[in-house]
């Protein structure tokens, strides 16, 4: 047998057989609903109607995208989500870390009683009547706040970010700093922080992600249409159907609205999806050690 040549037995190979096909199947199961989408969004409205578009564009246009952005529904609804999922994630990232900082510390005084209130509100609520209310009386209902301020803490991810910094940075590092005449404010960001890119990363794409699709706050607590996000635009035009045929600049395609819907709703999808799948590839390599770290160790 050649040097660092592995020979596998014929167990082995059958089982690297079945595997490899298993996995092969399963990605061409995951991969084609992607891949149709993204054909259709660039195919006719009568290719995608009749069925003809099966893995590559058919009658290749870029109608459908065409009429995506001259809508200012969808324009604005657009920049209301970037905005949303932005500020929204600054802030779930900030009040995530300082919380999960402080209860990191062991000479906080009634720690435990304040792990057990965060924990107690992931498991009992009031209710969405009571919720409503509750942002009525605030004065944010119906204004930007209302998609940004309710679910500015996560519980579960602060728990996360907590059980990180308890884990990964030593609390010899902390007396270190303290002899060296660091205030608690400086050890927070310049030693807390930069050791902690793994979870802020990980926190930060679960915040992307939920204020990306987030469309049930808007449903409930937004009346303007104006200040709604591109979830409620993609809602309308994919469940209730609602589309405006003037937005469209072919004329045969002004004449079969039915097309025209079809187009729309692809083109829609992958202009909603394509921004948050471009964010994963640069923060990945922070991303299984964040998780695994963050959530096997207590």
């Amino acid at each position: 047998m050649a040097a660092g040549k592995i020979k596998y037995s014929a167990s082995d190979r059958i089982y690297f057989g079945i595997s490899g096909f298993l996995l092969t199947f399963v990605l061409i199961l995951v991969s084609y609903p992607l891949i149709y989408v993204l054909s259709a969004s660039f195919s006719s409205g009568s290719a995608v109607s009749s069925g003809k578009v099966l893995l590559w564009p058919v009658d290749f246009t870029l109608e459908g995208y065409r009429a995506v952005f001259k809508n200012k529904d969808i324009v604005g609804a657009y920049l209301n989500t970037i905005f949303y999922t932005f500020a929204g994630t600054a802030l779930n990232v900030t009040m995530v870390m300082t919380c999960a900082y402080a209860l990191s510390r062991r000479t906080l005084k009634g720690r435990n009683v304040f792990m057990f209130i965060f924990t107690f509100t992931m498991f009992f609520g009031g209710g969405l009547i009571p919720f409503y209310i509750l942002l009525k009386d605030l004065g944010i209902l119906n204004t930007r706040l209302a998609m940004i301020v309710p679910g500015a803490l996560s519980v579960y991810n602060m728990i996360i970010a907590r059980t990180f910094i308890q884990s990964s940075i030593p609390h010899e590092l902390l007396e270190a700093a303290k002899i060296d005449g660091c205030s608690d404010f400086r050890y927070f960001f310049s030693i807390v922080l930069p050791l902690s890119k793994a979870v802020i990363a990980v926190i930060a794409l679960f915040s992307m992600v939920g204020h990306w699709n987030a469309y049930f706050n808007a449903l409930m607590f937004l009346n303007e249409r104006t200040l709604y996000p591109l979830q409620i635009i993609l809602r309308e035009i994919l469940i209730m159907n609602q589309y405006d045929p003037t937005m469209v600049i072919d004329p045969e395609l002004q004449a079969a609205n039915a097309q025209v819907a079809a187009v729309l709703k692809y083109a829609l999808i992958v202009v909603a999806t394509v921004p948050i799948l471009c964010v994963y590839p640069f923060i990945q390599k922070y991303f299984v050690k964040g998780v695994m770290i963050g959530s096997l160790k207590g």
